[in-house]
């Protein structure tokens, strides 16, 4: 196993921001707009999951295309067929194409699903997901756990917990090298009405501590942070206004040289902003939908105030 691979599992008592999920109707195009945008998208995958341990494995009528990062993951999902799943995901693309889920990764599903049960979150029983994926070699089987909460207890989408029994398979060193530079998620903003309120009930979700800094609450992982906003500072900091509240309005990456990935998205007419701290802001093309926004390595925390 490579040291990129190793590192995506928190050590045990951490949580780590692993992974962010678009939820879009049309995964080819949402492909081609990553790759336009200098990513290096995945082959798409079919899902298959056991809904109850030692379940039968059953489609999960969704699929995926990911961007592998050094550090978490680009998730694009679509629906392929009609199941719960996939209806889930259809109500959500309803309400916007964009970012519908944020994975915290773990080294101990068990122990989340505990804690969220002591909060009062009724857990759902814990979900063995697994997916066929390509090899230099062949095929393989990549494997996960998931601990969820029922649809709607988290309003600003589906927040989870995830621990990678194979992350070899995932970051395979061919799919982690990026035209655009990007190494690494570090944040996720999320546009909230109350963003203390929000921030709080992260922190009992996650047993995590939520801090205040000016109008931003901000939750801290061992491996990249969540931002709660409200309307006025997004418009204000960000010149955006969202399609409903709440919203997951983007994310954060990293990026090994920001000049070279300015160079390359205004090449591609990728409508660049520039932000304060050498920061780019992207409008996602509407196949994605939401924002990214670069950052050079080793940035502060980016700052809305």
């Amino acid at each position: 196993m490579t040291n990129v691979a190793r590192e995506q599992v928190p050590a045990a008592g951490e949580l780590s921001l692993d992974h962010v999920a678009h939820f879009v109707p049309h995964v080819e195009a949402a492909s081609a707009s990553l790759e336009k945008l200098g990513f290096t998208a995945t082959p798409f995958s079919a899902h298959s999951h056991r809904l109850e341990p030692g379940g039968p494995l059953t489609p999960a009528g969704a699929g995926n295309v990911c961007v592998m990062l050094e550090r978490g993951y680009l998730e694009i999902v679509t629906p392929t067929a009609d199941t719960p799943l996939a209806t889930q995901l259809r109500t959500a693309i309803r309400r916007h194409v964009g970012v519908h889920m944020i994975a915290f990764g773990t080294a101990a599903p068990e122990a989340d699903h505990a804690r969220l049960e002591k909060a009062g979150y009724a857990p759902l029983p814990p979900v063995a997901l697994q997916r066929e994926i390509g090899t230099v070699n062949g095929t393989g089987l990549v494997r996960f756990t998931v601990v969820r909460t029922a649809p709607g207890s988290m309003p600003e989408g589906r927040i989870q917990f995830c621990l990678h029994h194979t992350p070899e398979l995932l970051w395979q060193a061919r799919w982690i090298e990026h035209a655009n530079r990007a190494t690494g998620l570090t944040a996720v903003i999320l546009c909230v009405e109350d963003p203390q309120e929000a921030a709080q009930r992260y922190a009992r979700y996650t047993g995590l501590l939520a801090q205040r800094s000016g109008s931003v609450w901000r939750l801290t992982t061992a491996r990249g942070c969540l931002l709660f906003i409200d309307e006025k500072t997004l418009l204000r900091r960000l010149d955006l206004a969202p399609p409903a509240l709440p919203w997951i309005a983007g994310y954060v990456l990293e990026s090994a040289d920001i000049d070279a990935t300015g160079d390359y998205l205004r090449r591609c007419d990728a409508g660049v902003r520039l932000l304060g701290g050498r920061r780019l802001l992207v409008n996602l093309p509407a196949a994605l939908g939401g924002i990214v926004v670069f950052e050079p390595q080793r940035a502060s925390v980016l700052d809305f105030n």
